[in-house]
């Protein structure tokens, strides 16, 4: 499966390899979060749940990036201080997190590059998260700017990161973490160096979980389970009209 268009801009790609599924945003920029890109990857997502091969068998998903950034947050530039703008937003990353949780096959961020704010809760909403430990920082930018983060930010932060310090050192003081910082508080499964490095290890990882051939439909059901409060929290987003007015920041 690899994703072919013409005539217009293309924000992703979504590739198999054998069991493995690559799900890659595309140019070198800095892939901010608006309707466009999240409804190519809510389209990746689907063409994939659609895909008798990925759910008729034991499969894995690695999210990755091409250029400097994972992604640098949510674009507010976009959003223009227009709340139906910032509303559209915020309800398109919600269902992309809540697609990602329901997906029936373990999924891996590969994260090469800076992951900001709404791009770092990208990167947290799949099971796993490997990191390029020589470039790129997971940082919760929402402080630094004025911001008043989401519950349901904090509702996924709490999913993965346990230790209430490393949640206070994240978000209320706004730390850019690197992969060995990210290992050390619980949130990165493991660093690697280099780009290449850290997408072959997300592959290493997604074949030893593929070769346990679980039912990926039992799978998300767990995880479902698992992450109920998440689920809970993404139906609403309570701080878009806290921050209309603040649109042309960035996250």
């Amino acid at each position: 499966m690899e994703d072919e268009k013409h005539g217009e801009e293309q924000l992703c790609t979504l590739e198999k390899r054998g069991n493995l599924f690559f799900l890659t945003l595309t140019g070198a920029g800095e892939h901010r979060l608006n309707p466009n890109l999240i409804s190519s990857l809510r389209s990746a997502l689907s063409r994939l749940q659609s895909d008798p091969s990925a759910t008729s068998s034991s499969s894995a998903l690695i999210t990755t990036a091409q250029g400097k950034f994972f992604s640098n947050g949510f674009d507010l530039d976009w959003a223009q201080s227009s709340e139906p703008r910032l509303q559209l937003m915020s309800s398109s990353l919600r269902s992309l997190v809540h697609d990602l949780i329901c997906l029936p096959m373990p999924t891996i961020a590969a994260v090469t590059g800076h992951a900001s704010a709404a791009g770092m809760m990208l990167a947290l909403s799949h099971d796993y998260v490997v990191m390029r430990r020589d470039r790129g920082f997971l940082y919760m930018s929402e402080v630094d700017i004025g911001l008043v983060i989401p519950n349901w930010f904090m509702a996924l932060m709490r999913s993965k990161i346990g230790e209430p310090r490393a949640r206070r050192e994240a978000v209320m003081r706004a730390a850019k973490l690197t992969a060995e910082d990210g290992v050390r508080i619980g949130v990165v499964d493991s660093a690697h160096d280099g780009a290449e490095a850290t997408v072959t290890a997300a592959a290493e990882l997604g074949e030893a979980l593929v070769a346990r051939k679980w039912d990926g439909h039992v799978y998300a059901g767990n995880r479902r389970v698992v992450l109920r409060e998440v689920l809970e929290a993404v139906g609403y987003d309570e701080t878009v009209t806290k921050v209309a007015d603040k649109a042309g920041s960035k996250l």
